[in-house]
């Protein structure tokens, strides 16, 4: 069920958002999806794509760090700040990545093996145009039963964007042997690969 939806989604985006797609020379988006070396490394290779960095959201400047954030109780999620350029890539095409390949959107507060409520789903947008965006492509997920449980997906206003520190930055590219890159994010790599052939750039 889960591919068929892919495959009756994915000529939907390509053929009517782009079409309705406002042009701009930038624009951004904001998703958490467990630990932001994956979800950054799979946007970094996404056609369209101008920059990743990951990061924080949801709380304050003050915990803004990896140590506090870690703890579970600054109310921030590790995040990824995708910055793209709209005639090669809509937000839509964006949301469908996050969701078929970059993590698991029914799992709550965590991702694999990693547990609290900074590894939660969750996507800061940065206007209304975003927002609807979201609401409706999770409604479609819901409704076509692409996920065999309820997407948890948390969705919020973006207020501020934190970087986080520099060794946290391009982690995939840096550690590709590491256990943990090799067990759960060069998987997602592959997916985005197979699954996406036409929006895969090395």
């Amino acid at each position: 069920m889960r591919n068929i939806f892919i495959r009756s989604l994915c000529t939907l985006l390509f053929s009517s958002v782009l079409a309705s797609t406002i042009f701009a020379a930038e624009q951004k988006a904001i998703f958490a999806g467990g630990c932001f070396w994956g979800v950054e490394a799979v946007f970094e290779h996404v056609k369209g794509v101008i920059g990743v960095r990951s990061g924080y959201a949801g709380g304050t400047k003050k915990t803004a760090n990896y140590r506090d954030v870690s703890g579970g109780e600054t109310k921030h999620a590790e995040v990824v700040e995708i910055r793209f350029d709209p005639a090669k890539i809509s937000y839509e095409q964006l949301l469908y990545v996050f969701f078929a390949v970059a993590h698991d959107p029914t799992e709550l507060n965590r991702q694999g093996p990693d547990v609290g409520p900074q590894y939660r789903s969750a996507i800061f947008y940065a206007d209304e145009k975003q927002k609807t965006a979201v609401k409706v492509f999770i409604q479609a997920l819901e409704t076509s039963k692409a996920f065999p449980k309820p997407v948890v997906t948390e969705i919020g206003p973006l207020v501020d964007f934190f970087e986080a520190e520099d060794y946290h930055q391009d982690y995939v590219v840096k550690n590709p042997k590491d256990a943990y890159i090799v067990a759960h994010d060069l998987p997602k790599l592959s997916a985005l690969k197979q699954k996406f052939p036409n929006l895969y750039v090395k």
